[in-house]
């Protein structure tokens, strides 16, 4: 039995298998252009589950099956979508940040399965994914203001990690070695009985550093569960990650080091057809030293938590429509002898309503939220209006506007040290932005897509200062606005063959420094090209070629090429992968170097039934 389930955040109901994915640990991958493709459901941006082919949102769907070999964490399928741009601090994952559209890496949501893991100390740590990547079935990501289905911090998109019960029972158990002294191991196990179905995983990666100080070690490990009743569907998670690494030139010329642990909850329960309850709990520390070889200089140690609860009911009406009511409750505190002792709460309660009339040929969208928090600040209304219109059969219109909002974390209120202040005296981010654009599919073998989309944002947060030996300090910024255009192209020449080109360019407001330096808003590409070519060779194996180029706003322009071979198919599955084979010299964050040219090879045992 395969278990659906519904999104905690919001509550939607959504397929298992999306477009150019194939049910979890299948044991035949799929080759590009030669199978039916599966209906991809949309669970972002919409009060029920949405074919991405009816989305009035820009909307990219990323899936994992059969694709998991060819990298070492989901950070390597986000770099598909060009409108979300990586800031990278290593290889591994150890730490990254993620920029949509160019917001700042504060102003993205993060979700797992619709559950916020949005860290409240700081959002550098918000890919502290606990779930190991083989326990991903796909990531789904929504471009533009989300708040007001997903809250706070959904100011220039969300991104949600999305697992799957299996279908079947199965064990893999997977190892590989490269250079840099890099090393991974995983395994997945699954199984199914009756109504029931489970999944334990586990991972771990690391490496000894391409230049001093600059070594990672990431573990992680999961265990989820889905039972079926009268009632509904239950789903169960518990996860956990602890991941130490070098921290050389992180945050300024400093040799430093971080360890970042933390662990997961939830549990979301079915009430009927109509009602989800879901609640969840995350536990996250932070251990930072700032000179790795001398801890008493200066060491900070951070433990924050935080804890979400929320309430669904969805109502059906004539065709495809629904109405969407929901409740939310939600609480955060830190423990820090930097930033102090502090806790706090937020409560909110929304509607949204979706229309889609039977034949499909339109759709209107358009929901309410009010959001209210402890410690004086303001409540907050954000809107949404969203609408498509299908002119052809192969050709779909879609335009959508609505209001992104953000609180401080702590470090931005209350952080100290010597090289950056905080400001307790912040004001909330927020932003009206709005985009249109077409899909268009003039033929089986091509398909088109362009967005036009703009953001005007109000109490922008950022660490400016005047000079380059000053401290940096965290302010409010007004005037801000980007402009920008995103599109890709997606061909299929042979049955065997796809590639794939998409392209974003974006204009900043940069009269809103006043002559200041920005240490983070303006670190956003002005161009970013993604580019892949994918072909199916003989006995199943598959290669897939990509080319990134890159240009971050007053940086120079960087190619970065890099190409996989795997063979996910049968008993013994080997896999190769070649990054940077450019060896390009390239930093995603000021200061911080990334690797050159590296190799890492390695095989997956699998046992199934």
């Amino acid at each position: 039995m395969r278990l659906a389930y519904r999104s905690s955040l919001p509550l939607l109901v959504f397929a298992l298998n999306g477009s150019f994915a194939f049910p979890q640990d299948a044991a035949q991958p799929q080759r590009p252009g030669i199978q039916a493709q599966p209906e991809t459901m949309v669970v972002l941006g919409s009060a029920t589950p949405v074919p991405l082919a009816e989305s009035p949102r820009a909307v990219v769907v990323l899936p994992l099956q059969g694709q998991k070999l060819a990298a070492d964490s989901p950070l390597g399928f986000l770099r598909q979508d060009s409108s979300l741009f990586l800031e990278q601090r290593g290889a591994g994952g150890a730490q990254a940040d993620i920029a949509l559209r160019g917001g700042s890496f504060a102003q993205t949501l993060v979700l797992l399965n619709g559950f916020r893991i949005n860290d409240s100390q700081t959002a550098h740590h918000d890919l502290d994914l606990p779930v190991p990547l083989d326990a991903m079935d796909q990531i789904q990501v929504l471009e533009g203001a989300g708040s007001t289905l997903h809250g706070v911090d959904a100011l220039s998109g969300v991104v949600d990690f999305i697992t799957a019960a299996p279908n079947h029972d199965s064990l893999r158990v997977r190892a590989g070695a490269g250079n840099f002294g890099e090393n991974e191991q995983s395994f997945i196990g699954g199984g199914t009985y009756r109504a029931w179905s489970g999944r334990v995983t586990g991972s771990r990666n690391f490496s000894t550093g391409f230049m001093p100080d600059r070594d990672y070690r990431n573990e992680d490990a999961s265990l989820e569960t889905w039972a079926g009743s009268r009632l509904g569907v239950t789903d169960f998670l518990f996860a956990g990650s602890d991941r130490a690494f070098g921290a050389n030139q992180f945050y300024g010329n400093f040799p430093s080091w971080e360890r970042t642990k933390g662990w997961f909850a939830s549990v979301r329960q079915e009430m009927g057809a109509h009602v989800t309850a879901a609640y969840g709990y995350r536990r996250h520390t932070d251990e930072f030293i700032l000179v790795r070889d001398n801890p008493a200089i200066y060491e900070n140690n951070h433990v924050d938590g935080s804890w979400q609860g929320n309430l669904r009911y969805t109502h059906s009406i004539t065709g495809s429509s629904a109405l969407l009511m929901g409740l939310e409750a939600d609480g955060d505190s830190i423990v820090s002898n930097n930033l102090g002792d502090h806790a706090r709460n937020r409560g909110a309660g929304y509607v949204d309503f979706d229309l889609r009339p039977s034949a499909r040929r339109w759709s209107v969208a358009a929901g309410m939220r009010e959001e209210i928090f402890s410690g004086g600040i303001p409540a907050v209304r954000s809107p949404q209006l969203a609408g498509s219109l299908r002119v052809a059969q192969s050709l779909k219109l879609r335009a959508s506007g609505g209001y992104g909002f953000r609180i401080p974390t702590y470090t931005d209120l209350y952080y100290s040290d010597p090289t950056t202040i905080g400001d307790p005296n912040l004001q909330p981010e927020s932003a009206w932005s709005g985009d249109g654009g077409a899909d268009w599919n003039p033929s089986p073998k091509l398909t088109l897509s362009g967005t036009g989309f703009y953001t005007r944002e109000h109490n922008a947060i950022d660490y400016v200062r005047a000079t380059s030996t000053a401290q940096w300090q965290a302010t409010n910024l007004s005037g801000l606005h980007f402009v920008g255009v995103e599109a890709t192209a997606t061909w299929i020449p042979v049955r065997t063959q796809t590639v794939r080109i998409a392209w974003t360019a974006l204009h900043g407001g940069q009269s809103a420094l006043h002559g200041l330096q920005s240490e983070y808003i303006f670190n956003y590409p002005v161009q970013n090209v993604m580019a892949t070519w994918t072909m199916a060779a003989a006995h199943q194996w598959v290669m897939t070629h990509t080319v990134q180029i890159a240009q971050r706003y007053q940086q120079s322009v960087y190619p970065v090429w890099g190409a996989t071979l795997t063979h996910d198919a049968g008993r013994l599955r080997p896999y190769l992968r070649l990054s940077n084979l450019s060896n390009t010299g390239y930093q995603e964050i000021s200061g911080v170097n990334m690797p050159g040219r590296s190799i890492v090879a390695g095989f997956a045992v699998q046992l199934e039934r």
